[in-house]
């Protein structure tokens, strides 16, 4: 410790979050995945967790994290191990996430755990949350996994030639066919031959691909041995432009802490997690009296939900994501994406076109029909058309009835003064999600899988949440 008070700054980040929190919480989540009576003797759960917040806080491969730790004071003070100990090995970071952080409640405390202190500090002072998703591809998109590795193993090749074309001679021969094990065969033979050259392994570029090569091996492979990527699925951003990957879906307080998330595939509608993230907000100890979002959480049962809570629904009304009587629905699953303006079947395919029927008259009131017309080539070969399409049908479409006097008083609000001032905080959002996704990570899939998605997204949430309590406290003091 003499060492560390030398060598780490009073006012450095790792010392402030050693200040602020003691991360012995995390051994008594995690206890129960633990044997005291059975295997090796496992690593300290507590100094695993603090890597993966390294990840998380400047992402990395594991090998390059593990490196890192290895010769950086900084971080082996806050590892709160000595300067000469050895770190983990990256294989075990492997089998820390998959068999210790495999429990999703765990991940909802850990967020639930940083709200807490930003409430022992004084530091959230309303019960308003703001609401979002955000879009994570994922890196193997919809390719084999074969691919996969020929991708990878290629862009290694070229960082290898760009510092010596004579490199191509003493490279393995790439495979000849397309089976799967041969090109794993490959890979391993490529990593090798790279690590014997110590001119190459100097080049960070090389190292880096090396890496993350072998990282994809080791941690994926039970994964890559299936022809996609198994969970992941196509998301819209608006009616010409997909992505393939997942989405989280976050709320957050005005003062920029993030309260409670959930992740989903790529094709799920945003409103459709608002209820959960409003009751997991409240289990983390947020009293929610308003919610502020887009369009997006303006649905029938949204504002339902807020009206018998008692919670503001700060939502500007977008036509399209009313909710029609169920008599009006012709197939259930159907979702809207407000970004594209359009509705996406349960299949995942998105309409291509939509038209306004005019009016017709309920209970005294005109309510518009908007009818929208799918790809009824796709219906024709879906594997879920029973129900849905009907056998020798040219078209296929969907309708939705806009019920006016269901949503006049959220029209109404919308004017008041009140609306219009909350609203406004809305933009806070967008920051937040720009910092997951550009500083944190959040921009890219690390893993295959919903549940590891889950686990970087919560990792991600748990640092930035840190972070901006140390930064509100900093400007308190």
């Amino acid at each position: 410790m003499g060492l560390y008070d030398i060598l780490i700054p009073k006012n450095h980040l790792f010392r402030q979050i050693n200040e602020l929190m003691v991360f012995d919480f995390v051994t008594d989540e995690l206890k129960d995945t633990y044997s005291e009576s059975m295997g090796a003797e496992a690593y300290d759960p507590e100094e695993m967790f603090k890597l993966l917040f390294l990840k998380a806080l400047d992402p990395m491969s594991d090998a390059d994290l593990v490196e890192r730790a290895r010769t950086d004071m900084a971080y082996k003070y806050f590892l709160g191990i000595a300067p000469e100990a050895e770190v983990p090995h990256s294989t075990s970071l492997t089998k820390f996430r998959k068999l210790r952080l495999k429990d999703a409640g765990v991940l909802d405390r850990l967020i639930g755990k940083t709200v807490a202190i930003a409430k022992e500090n004084g530091l959230i002072k309303s019960g308003r949350i703001i609401v979002d998703a955000t879009h994570t591809t994922s890196p193997y998109h919809s390719k084999t996994p074969t691919e996969i590795l020929e991708e990878e193993s290629k862009k290694l090749r070229k960082a290898v030639y760009g510092i010596d074309e004579k490199y191509k001679e003493k490279m393995p021969e790439k495979p000849q066919t397309e089976e799967f094990r041969e090109h794993i065969a490959y890979c391993r033979r490529l990593i090798e031959t790279v690590r014997k050259d110590p001119k190459l392994e100097i080049h960070e570029n090389v190292r880096l691909g090396t890496n993350y090569l072998e990282e994809i091996l080791e941690d994926d492979l039970a994964e890559l041995h299936s022809l996609q990527e198994r969970e992941a699925m196509i998301g819209h951003k608006s009616a010409d432009t997909a992505f393939f990957g997942y989405k989280s879906h976050f709320a957050m307080t005005p003062e920029r802490i993030i309260t409670a998330v959930v992740s989903s595939t790529g094709d799920k509608a945003d409103g459709k997690f608002t209820q959960e993230l409003i009751e997991k907000s409240i289990e983390n100890g947020i009293p929610v009296d308003a919610l502020i979002g887009d369009g997006a959480y303006s649905g029938k049962d949204d504002l339902e939900y807020g009206a018998k809570h008692n919670i503001a629904m700060i939502t500007p009304l977008h036509p399209s994501v009313y909710n029609g009587q169920e008599s009006m629905r012709k197939c259930h699953g159907f979702s809207f994406n407000k970004d594209a303006g359009m509705y996406v079947c349960t299949a995942g395919h998105m309409a291509f076109s939509k038209t306004h029927n005019g009016g017709k008259k309920q209970k005294g009131e005109t309510r518009r029909v908007v009818t929208y017309y799918f790809d009824v080539e796709k219906c024709k070969n879906c594997p879920l058309r029973n129900g849905c399409y009907k056998e020798g049908s040219k078209t296929k479409s969907y309708s939705e009835t806009i019920q006016s006097d269901l949503h006049q008083g959220q029209i109404e609000f919308e004017n008041t003064e009140r609306f219009k001032e909350l609203y406004r905080e809305r933009y806070k959002i967008e920051a937040k999600n720009s910092e997951l996704k550009n500083v944190h990570g959040l921009n890219r899939c690390d893993s295959t899988g919903l549940f590891s998605m889950t686990l970087q997204t919560t990792m991600a949430i748990f640092t930035v949440n840190i972070k901006r309590i140390i930064t509100l406290m900093n400007e308190k003091a």
